[in-house]
């Protein structure tokens, strides 16, 4: 996919609030510091589309960018996030959860996942809901360049290993680097690949 457009649309406290839903949307979440606006910066290949911030949960509201001018890519808060309040952390829970169980026109989910580490509870726990929720979502994992290929390849194996306990089949999987831009290209063909057969399928969303 070329993108030829990329534009902010808004910000949204509120799922209510998010632009009108008419077009497929595709939202990429992760805990904090996982490398989101990096990673959707390298995928737009704009250099600061989506803010990037040294801290952690800076996101902390529904941010909508419109792509060629015809799908949404949407960058969600992080989750999991420690170090705010629990009434904080509650309402962002609140939001995020009401965002993916509302948005009708919500065709995937990007689960991201920090590669550098071992599999996180909180990472598979989200999954898990992803999965009990009936959410569309592949996981894509990040900084795959922070660290040596055979590390990135047996954290990612450990990862398919502990999901392989609750699941038969496992979503789609991709291996990131925002720096490189590994990945990028897979994740956009994917989407396009998406929107072509929801157009062929004469698929509509409405509000």
């Amino acid at each position: 996919m070329v993108i030829k457009t990329a534009e902010f649309v808004k910000s949204s406290g509120k799922w209510q609030e998010c632009p009108e839903g008419t077009m497929p949307e595709y939202a990429f979440i992760g805990r904090s510091n996982v490398g989101k606006s990096s990673l959707i910066n390298a995928m737009l290949n704009r250099k600061d589309l989506a803010k990037t911030s040294g801290t952690p949960g800076k996101t902390q509201l529904i941010n909508h960018f419109i792509i060629n001018e015809s799908w949404y890519l949407t960058d969600l808060p992080g989750y999991g996030y420690a170090k705010v309040s629990k009434v904080m952390r509650r309402d962002f829970e609140k939001l995020i959860n009401n965002y993916i169980l509302n948005r009708n026109n919500l065709v995937n989910l990007f689960v991201l996942i920090d590669s550098r580490h071992t599999p996180q509870k909180i990472d598979l726990e989200f999954i898990q809901w992803c999965g009990e929720s009936g959410v569309p979502f592949s996981i894509v994992f990040t900084k795959a360049d922070k660290l040596k290929p055979n590390i990135a390849i047996k954290n990612v194996e450990d990862y398919k290993v502990e999901l392989h306990k609750t699941w038969e089949d496992l979503p789609e999987i991709y291996v990131t680097s925002a720096e490189k831009k590994t990945g990028t290209d897979e994740i956009l063909s994917f989407i396009q690949k998406t929107n072509e057969f929801l157009a062929n399928n004469s698929v509509t969303f409405n509000e």
